[in-house]
């Protein structure tokens, strides 16, 4: 019990925020908007055979994070299948680089990025040869 089963991304521009995610990993969205109340708009992450979550888009209710502030919350990791095509899509479609590709010595590589909102989230492509 209390495995994780859903996420939420707060975003401050709703179109945007779509793009940056539908472009980057591919997700497709499902508008929730009038079960939440608010601008929500169900992420579908992959394949239900797959393993991993489904989420959200919803509307930031307070101020985004500000540049350069420790993260103080969850930080998502998504799994990619080339870490270097996912950065180039990442970087095209708005996000920067908060953490740089790095090792994690024989399993994967990893870093970190700001998406098109200023949230914090990771990519890792396994790779037993990361060193």
């Amino acid at each position: 019990m209390g495995r994780l089963i859903h996420f939420e991304i707060h975003v401050d521009d709703m179109e945007r925020a779509k793009q940056f995610y539908g472009e980057v990993f591919g997700w497709s969205f499902q508008d929730w908007s009038d079960y939440a109340g608010m601008p929500y708009f169900g992420a579908v992450t992959g394949d239900d055979k797959e393993l991993g979550i489904n989420g959200a888009l919803m509307q930031r209710q307070s101020a985004p994070p500000e540049v350069g502030q420790a993260l103080n919350g969850f930080a998502c990791t998504m799994g990619v299948e080339n870490y270097d095509v996912t950065e180039e899509k990442i970087l095209a479609n708005g996000g920067t680089v908060a953490k740089p590709k790095h090792p994690l010595p024989g399993m994967a590589w990893q870093g970190y990025y700001l998406d098109s909102e200023g949230n914090i989230f990771g990519i890792h492509q396994p790779d037993d040869n990361a060193k």
